[in-house]
Parts: C-alpha cells; sequence; structure tokens
C-alpha cells in the first residue's frame, strides 16, 4: 500500500507566490502614488498654517511686520513663552527642521522693518518620491504650485 502524504506540491506553491507577486506589481505603484498624494495635501495644508501665523506675527508684533524665518513663527517644544524670536504659533518639527512629510519648507520676511512682504514654499524633499509639485505663497494668501516640483514663484498657478 501507498501512502499518501497531505500537503501543497511544488507546483501549487509556486503557482499561489506567481499571484501574490503580480497583484503586489499592481498594488505598490498606486500605494505610492497615494502617499505622494497625501504629501502634497499635508504640504498644502503647513502653507496654509504659514500664512495663519505669519499674518498673527505680524499683527502681534506690528513694528517687526512679518516673520523673518521660520524658527520665529515657532519655538522650542514645549513652547509656553511667545517672544518676537519664537512666537509658539507654529508645531516645532516645522519650525525647527523645517521639513514635514517629505517637503522642504522656508519662510522669509522681505525688506526691511517693518516687513510687509514674504513668502513661503514648499519643495519636495525627494522628487518623484515624495511629491510631485511644489508650491508657495505670500502676503497675499494665495497658495500656488508648479507642476515641475523644483521651484514656485508668484507667476505659477493658485490652486
Amino acid at each position: 500500500m501507498r501512502n499518501k502524504e497531505k500537503g501543497f506540491s511544488l507546483l501549487e506553491l509556486l503557482i499561489v507566490v506567481a499571484i501574490i507577486l503580480i497583484i503586489a506589481a499592481i498594488a505598490i505603484p498606486n500605494l505610492l502614488g497615494a502617499r505622494m498624494s497625501a504629501n502634497e495635501s499635508s504640504a498644502v495644508g503647513s502653507l496654509r498654517t504659514i500664512n495663519i501665523a505669519e499674518v498673527t506675527f505680524a499683527s502681534t508684533y506690528p513694528d517687526q511686520g512679518f516673520s523673518p524665518d521660520l524658527a520665529s513663527l515657532g519655538g522650542p517644544a514645549p513652547c509656553v513663552n511667545a517672544v518676537v524670536t519664537g512666537a509658539c504659533l507654529i508645531d516645532d518639527v516645522l519650525s525647527t527642521t523645517a521639513v514635514k512629510s517629505g517637503y522642504s519648507f522656508t519662510a522669509v520676511g522681505v525688506g526691511a522693518l517693518p516687513m510687509v512682504q514674504y513668502t513661503s514654499t514648499a519643495l519636495p524633499s525627494v522628487l518623484g518620491q515624495s511629491g510631485q509639485r511644489a508650491f508657495c505663497s505670500d502676503e497675499s494668501g494665495v497658495i500656488r504650485y508648479n507642476g515641475g516640483g523644483a521651484a514656485c514663484t508668484d507667476t505659477d498657478p493658485a490652486l
């Protein structure tokens, strides 16, 4: 009598592995695209936060005008005493590292005191992986984008 062992043959296991690899090959590009889209949405949200913080900073410190940099909008964690060099208006991740959700941020006041203009930018840390578009804003509060991702100016289209 022959003993039949229970289990899967090598061919059956290879077919299952092949099916899993095909599904993964379809799903991974969609996952990367969703991650880039989420990073871009986060960058736009952070620029909105910077815009609101700049207006608040200018009204709180009228002799200063707009903030000279991101660090002045934030402060050390935990931020408890708002001063002109650390106004506690944005989170410390954005103000100290200037990198959040795959984007690098800048905010610079323009001109002499009181600064009546500022520009803020959000550029992808790794173009094509962390994001595809660059974003920027200024004292008008309009957020603009550049599809090339390398730079953004006030002549680019608004969101």
